[in-house]
């Protein structure tokens, strides 16, 4: 089995970093269960939004506005928080069902 490192896989699916695809895939990532997750780990870790925003070098409220509305979050912005809560992220793409 040959892996692909994310970076190439993003590459290959959405652009490169600063062509219109990839500005439009990074403008739209928004994932719905990111507020809770986000929320959780950042708890499970004994972490106020305050400590975490401090960790990324962000104020608190965008923590908390992370947590509420996760609108036009990018992957570097995901990879960010959950590096800063020693969690790594796992993205699975999968083929849609074909329809017939």
């Amino acid at each position: 089995m040959s892996l692909t490192a994310f970076n190439d896989l993003e590459d290959e699916l959405f652009g490169t970093p600063g062509t219109p695809e990839r500005t439009e895939y990074e403008d739209r990532i928004t994932l719905e269960l990111l507020p809770k997750s986000i929320r959780e780990y950042r708890l499970r870790h004994h972490l106020t939004q305050d400590e975490l925003g401090q960790r990324l070098g962000v104020q608190k409220s965008q923590i908390s506005k992370l947590e509420r509305n996760p609108s036009n979050v990018t992957l570097a912005t995901l990879r960010r928080v959950f590096e800063a809560l020693n969690m790594s992220v796992q993205l699975v793409l999968k083929p849609a069902p074909s329809q017939a």
